[in-house]
C-alpha cells in the first residue's frame, strides 16, 4: 500500500527552494564583503547587512541566526576599518538596525522550530490515525492478490474521508471501500466507525447484507455523538453521509457486491473494463431518515481466474486537467500494463496525477484485486 501526494515533483521543488533560500544570506554578506573592499568602491553598501540574520531565521535555527548575525557585524567592523568610516552617524545607525533585526529574528526562528517541532508531533499522531483507518493491505490475501493506494488532494495530509478495508475470513475475502462526504475530524471520525464496525461484522455476519447493516448502525450512533457546534450551517449535519461499496470473492468464480450510492467497481478481463453497475441502485449509509433503502439484496458478478477488479472512490473518476476534461479511467485501464496488481495500480496512479497534473481536488483511493490462476489460499480466520 502507498499513501501519496498527488505531486511526487514538488518535494524536488521544495527542497531546492529551500537549499537556494538558505544560502542567500551567505550570499548577501559575501557580495557587501566585496563591494565594500573593492578599489572601485563608490557605494556604501552597510545597510544590506541588517536583512542577512532575517533571511537567515526563514530557515535556521536560533544559532544559525545568531551566527549569521555575528558575521555580518564582523563585516561590519572590517569593511568600516578598511574604509576607514568609524565616527560615521551612517556606521552606527546601521550597527543598531542590525542589533535590533538579529534579535528579532533569533526570537522568531526559535518560534519557528518550536512549532515545527509540534507540527512533526502532530504529522506522527496523525500517520497513527492513518493506520487506524487505513492499514496496508497484505499482497495476498484468500484466493486474491492485492493492492491499494490513497492519495490526499491537501498537500502534506495523509488522511481524510475515504476508506478502504480488506479482510479473508471464513465467508471469503470481504472488501469495503467508502467515501465520507465533507472534510476535516468528523469525516474521519465517521470513516473510522463504519470500517471499525466492517472489521467487527465481517468475521460474525455470513449474510454480506447483515455487515452493511452494521456498518450503517455504526455510523448512526456515530452522527449522534458529533459535536453539532462545528457545523457553521445546520444543514451541512443533515447533508452528512457516507458512500459505501461492499464486495465479497469466495472460492466461487463470482463477486458479491452491495453498492450503497458509491462509484461501481470495474472488472478488467484481457484488455476490456465493464462497470458493474447495480440493478437496483441503494442511497448512501446516513440519509435513511430521508431517503428509506429498499431491502439490501447482493448482486452476483462473474469474476474468473485472471479477472482483475478495481475499487475505487469518486477522487479519481473526477480528477481534472486544466482543460476540465474528467480522468478517463476506462481507456486508461486498457492501456496500461502491469504484471502483478501493485505493478499494475502504480501505472494507473501514476497517469492519475499525470492528468490531474499534479493537483488533484478531492481525496482518492483506490483497492485492485486479482483472482488467483489455480489454488486457493487459506482464509485467516
Amino acid at each position: 500500500m502507498r499513501f501519496m501526494r498527488p505531486a511526487p515533483g514538488a518535494s524536488g521543488r521544495s527542497q531546492t527552494l529551500f537549499a537556494i533560500t538558505r544560502c542567500l544570506p551567505f550570499v548577501v554578506l559575501a557580495a557587501v564583503l566585496s563591494i565594500e573592499l573593492s578599489p572601485a568602491h563608490t557605494l556604501y553598501t552597510g545597510s544590506l547587512l541588517s536583512p542577512a540574520p532575517a533571511l537567515a531565521a526563514v530557515t535556521m535555527g536560533p544559532f544559525g541566526s545568531a551566527g549569521v548575525a555575528l558575521l555580518a557585524a564582523a563585516i561590519c567592523g572590517i569593511t568600516t576599518a578598511h574604509n576607514d568610516a568609524w565616527g560615521s552617524e551612517v556606521v552606527y545607525a546601521n550597527l543598531l538596525a542590525l542589533v535590533v533585526v538579529a534579535v528579532a529574528s533569533v526570537a522568531t526562528s526559535a518560534v519557528r522550530v518550536r512549532r515545527d517541532r509540534e507540527l512533526a508531533h502532530i504529522r506522527r499522531i496523525a500517520e497513527v490515525s492513518q493506520n487506524v483507518v487505513l492499514r496496508p493491505l497484505p499482497a495476498r490475501m484468500g484466493v486474491v492478490n492485492t493492492a491499494s493506494v490513497y492519495m490526499a488532494a491537501e498537500r502534506g495530509a495523509q488522511i481524510g474521508g475515504d476508506l478502504y478495508e480488506a479482510m479473508s475470513t471464513r465467508y471469503g475475502v470481504r472488501l469495503i471501500v467508502g467515501d465520507v462526504r465533507g472534510k476535516g475530524l468528523a469525516a474521519v471520525r465517521s470513516a473510522a466507525a463504519v470500517v471499525g464496525a466492517f472489521r467487527e461484522a465481517v468475521h460474525y455476519e455470513q449474510d454480506l447484507a447483515e455487515v452493511m447493516h452494521r456498518c450503517a448502525a455504526a455510523l448512526g450512533r456515530e452522527y449522534e455523538l458529533l459535536d453539532r457546534s462545528q457545523f457553521q450551517d445546520p444543514q451541512e449535519l443533515e447533508e452528512q453521509f457516507v458512500t459505501v461499496l461492499l464486495a465479497q470473492v469466495s472460492e466461487e468464480s463470482l463477486v458479491h457486491l452491495i453498492n450503497r450510492g458509491h462509484p461501481p467497481p470495474l472488472v478488467m478481463r484481457g484488455r476490456k473494463v465493464r462497470s458493474l453497475d447495480p440493478v437496483r441502485p441503494l442511497p448512501p449509509l446516513g440519509l435513511e431518515d430521508f431517503l428509506a433503502p429498499p431491502p439490501i439484496r447482493v448482486e452476483t458478478f462473474p469474476f474468473l481466474p485472471g479477472d482483475r477488479l478495481l475499487l475505487h472512490t469518486d477522487g479519481v473518476v473526477e480528477a481534472r486537467n486544466h482543460y476540465n476534461e474528467f480522468f478517463p479511467l476506462h481507456r486508461t485501464m486498457e492501456t496500461l500494463d502491469g504484471a502483478t496488481p501493485s505493478e499494475y495500480l502504480d501505472g494507473l496512479r501514476h497517469a492519475l496525477v499525470r492528468h490531474a497534473e499534479g493537483r488533484l481536488s478531492d481525496d482518492a483511493a483506490m483497492v485492485l484485486i486479482e483472482r488467483v490462476i489455480g489454488g486457493a489460499g487459506r482464509p485467516v480466520l
